[in-house]
């Protein structure tokens, strides 16, 4: 941007009236076609294709087309392509999401604004709110650089950065927009207001655009004012709008090039700038909508996909058109919530939320990838603005957001650490040595069941001889129980809910604690037994009513082990106590961390969302110690994770009584569908495999399973092969389950149950295939060089296509004409 600004707004005013609009870029996604109904006639959404490309409108008579601006019945008016219209089915894919916080390493990081507003504006060093206050504070010092009121007890309901003819002069001046319909527009340094109209909207000013060398303001009756620049080439207060109409009380604009894009409900009009006759017209004869998908809450535009808008909605879906011929892309579900804001950074979309999340999508991968989710407000988040300018002004990109919390936080715009993280990931094979390792993992829930219980009956009794395999006995072998004791017995748990409580039963702990003693000894002596070639080290052991975990190593690998810490999630009773819950163990083995999960979720048939809420209390409970070494959590963890929750390890593997059961289907016709062997039909019922699914945000859907090819787990008449014939007659279900992840550092080699009969339960086991790294520092220097270089070329690309995207949709420069000025 070393151009002169006044030289950029001589070839904005000649250019902006034929704006020409480049090709679609290539995307990797594809889309298909939607399974709704179509619509016809009258009633179709989606236009057909027009049989012109340009609009015509323009040429019209000025009464003649302001007439048709409130009709949008003309025949010459542009309709967007025809088609089918299109939807990506699938949510977005969050299994390698990273959950750090994208900050700068400079302060401040945050403006706490003392004071309740949803109103603010960002330009290089200064952000400013309003409301019935107005603040500006400079970001490089954190000082306040601004407090003051404008007007008597009113509102300020919009605001925007005036331009300037000077760029070292950006961010000087703003134009602030009531709720009585006053503009005001004041000088940041002095704090002086340098001119203002007290008449210039009857309504409350909803919003405040610049394009080229104008101003737009709109209000909430669809009135527009384009505020032409002076003889210096920028726009004042001073000067006559030109006035024109839109529908009213519109809910969501954007303006892209010399066009605004409106929506009202769950329609979107375009109307085209056309500096020729200082006016407005409509570019469309029937509005934009999709019919599966709600009101519109939000738009925004990737700046290297410049053909593209996205349009947030109320029920968590983005429509995204195409600016060319204003045809709908697609259709994707990111969210079961409301979209509150989305804006284009980079090359990813970012999109805020009422839960007070971010989330940062790459929308050129079929299905979409969520980059980045974290947790960047305690309150909904009211915007997120994307800072172009400090490109130029502070050598970053950077974003902020305004959350109901009062709070202003600044982002990293580039994504940087989480870019060299995954990029030196994506290198690892040059500065990592690999090796592979076997793991056996096997779940089950006892039902209080003794180790002695498995003498009755010989296959009882051969179950872990066929679990144990001694001719290629695993390197880990993983045991999880549920349900050591009995849950049902009222008094032995209460009273050891309450560990420090008086009326605790010593000898009830006594009973639980050889329990657990008695199947850890049963342990040990299968794998001496079973093993005989192999010495094995017990790592570690955890119990939690109920709940206990067992863990064994190849004492060839104990040596290899390091950093090893064990957790527990407690979520029966409100998460008081531990009758449901996890028990989490991890470790360094080498340098790539590896966690296990042995879980038991809330019961029942109907409790799918109270599992689905354990599940993420599981998952965000940051139980483990975290790694305090920057560097080292970066080797051995992923995700931006410090190692302090679940997801943050390389590998990780979950076991449990997880207690999903099949829905829509009644117990006969579950037990039918055993006996005939189809379990395609069982398994598209079960509410797992639903969830993830259909909700995007479940926390499972990070995790892999191998295909289930097994009969139902639950529930069995104890000692029988029976399916439940009790007064309950529960349903069959695959309560038992293993889940994985790891990128591509594990692998699931099978999947099976076993046969035993002193529970009604079925243990479920897997064998996974694990491949370990070990760092050569030396190689790792000489890949973190290539690696930044790396980030550096991204750096300039990004800021070639942000600066190219500024200068056409906010300068209002050509394409061509753009470029030209960048010299690509």
């Amino acid at each position: 941007m070393d151009t002169s600004r006044a030289a950029v707004l001589d070839a904005a005013r000649v250019a902006a009236a034929n704006e020409p609009t480049p090709k679609l870029p290539k995307r990797t996604a594809t889309f298909g076609p939607s399974k709704s109904p179509r619509l016809n006639g009258s009633q179709q959404k989606i236009p057909p294709q027009p049989s012109q490309r340009l609009v015509q409108a323009a040429k019209q008579p000025q009464t003649q087309r302001y007439s048709a601006l409130y009709k949008y019945d003309s025949d010459e008016m542009e309709q967007p392509s025809e088609g089918p219209t299109p939807i990506l089915s699938e949510y977005p894919d969050s299994s390698q999401a990273n959950r750090r916080p994208p900050m700068f390493r400079q302060r401040p990081r945050e403006i706490a604004l003392g004071y309740d507003t949803k109103l603010f504006a960002i330009c290089g060093e200064i952000v400013c709110s309003s409301g019935y206050l107005t603040r500006a504070w400079n970001l490089v010092t954190g000082d306040m650089i601004l407090n003051t009121a404008l007007g008597e007890s009113t509102k300020m309901t919009a605001m925007a950065f005036r331009p300037s003819t000077d760029v070292e002069k950006e961010g000087n001046s703003i134009w602030f927009g009531s709720e009585k319909g006053e503009l005001f527009e004041l000088d940041v340094p002095s704090g002086a207001v340098i001119a203002e109209k007290r008449s210039a909207h009857s309504s409350k000013i909803v919003k405040i655009y610049r394009y080229a060398a104008e101003m737009w303001t709109i209000d909430e009756d669809g009135k527009v004012d384009i505020w032409p620049p002076d003889e210096t080439g920028s726009p004042t207060l001073h000067q006559t709008p030109n006035s024109f109409r839109i529908p009213k009380s519109h809910n969501c604009s954007i303006v892209a090039g010399n066009k605004l894009w409106v929506s009202h409900g769950k329609e979107i009009r375009v109307f085209q700038r056309s500096p020729e006759h200082n006016g407005f017209f409509p570019v469309l004869s029937q509005p934009l909508s999709h019919p599966n998908a709600g009101e519109v809450t939000s738009a925004a535009m990737i700046p290297s996909q410049p053909d593209r808008i996205y349009f947030g909605h109320n029920d968590g879906k983005v429509t995204v058109y195409s600016r060319k011929d204003y045809s709908c892309l697609g259709v994707v579900s990111v969210s079961l919530y409301k979209i509150s804001c989305l804006s284009g950074a980079g090359d990813y979309l970012w999109a805020g939320y009422n839960t007070g999340m971010v989330y940062v999508y790459d929308t050129t991968q079929t299905p979409w990838q969520v980059k980045k989710d974290w947790h960047a407000h305690d309150n909904p988040i009211a915007g997120i603005i994307v800072d172009r300018s400090s490109l130029w002004k502070m050598d970053r990109l950077q974003v902020a957001s305004l959350g109901t919390d009062s709070v202003i936080r600044i982002w990293d715009g580039m994504l940087k650490e989480d870019w060299l993280e995954q990029d030196m990931q994506m290198h690892d094979r040059e500065f990592c040595d690999f090796r592979e390792i076997s793991a056996t993992v096997m779940t089950w829930n006892a039902g209080a069941s003794k180790p002695t219980s498995l003498r009755f009956e010989e296959q009882d009794g051969n179950f872990f001889r066929d679990l144990l395999s001694p001719e290629n006995p695993s390197d880990i072998l993983v045991f999880g129980f549920q349900e050591l004791v009995d849950l049902e017995d009222k008094k032995v748990t209460a009273k050891s809910f309450f560990k420090s409580s008086k009326k605790k039963d010593a000898s009830e702990q006594e009973h639980m604690s050889r329990q657990y003693r008695a199947w850890r000894d049963h342990l040990i002596r299968c794998i001496d037994d079973y093993i005989p070639g192999e010495r094995y080290t017990l790592l570690h052991t955890a119990n939690l009513v109920g709940l206990f975990t067992c863990v064994f190593v190849k004492e060839s690998e104990r040596m290899r082990i390091r950093d090893l810490s064990a957790a527990e999630v407690k979520l029966g009773m409100g998460g008081l106590h531990g009758n449901k819950g996890a028990l989490v163990v991890r470790f360094i083995l080498d340098d790539s961390s590896i966690c296990f999960v042995n879980c038991h979720l809330a019961a029942g048939q109907t409790q799918t969302v109270h599992r689905n809420n354990d599940v993420a209390a599981i998952m965000e409970t940051s139980a483990l110690p975290p790694q305090m070494d920057l560097g080292a959590r970066a080797d051995m963890f992923v995700g931006g994770g410090d190692g302090s929750m679940i997801m943050d390890h390389e590998i990780c593997i979950l076991n449990g009584d997880l207690n999903y059961r099949i829905d829509s289907m009644t117990r006969d016709a579950v037990i039918r569908c055993v006996n005939e062997g189809n379990l395609t039909r069982l398994l598209e019922n079960d509410q797992l495999l639903r969830s993830k699914r259909r909700n995007p945000g479940f926390r499972l859907r990070a995790f892999n399973e191998c295909p289930i090819t097994f009969a139902p787990t639950y529930k069995y008449d104890v000692g029988t092969d029976r399916y439940d014939t009790s007064e309950k007659k529960r349903s069959p279900a695959w309560c038992d389950r293993l889940l994985y992840r790891g990128r591509d550092r594990i692998s699931q080699l099978d999947y099976r149950r076993h046969e035993v009969r002193v529970s009604d339960h079925r243990p479920v086991s897997g064998r996974f295939r694990i491949r370990i790294k070990t760092i050569n520092p030396k190689r790792r220097a000489i890949v973190w060089e290539q690696c930044e270089q790396r980030f550096e070329d991204l750096k300039q690309r990004l800021a070639t296509d942000i600066k190219l995207d500024y200068l056409i949709n906010v300068f209002g420069l050509s394409s061509k004409d753009a470029k030209k000025l960048l010299k690509l």
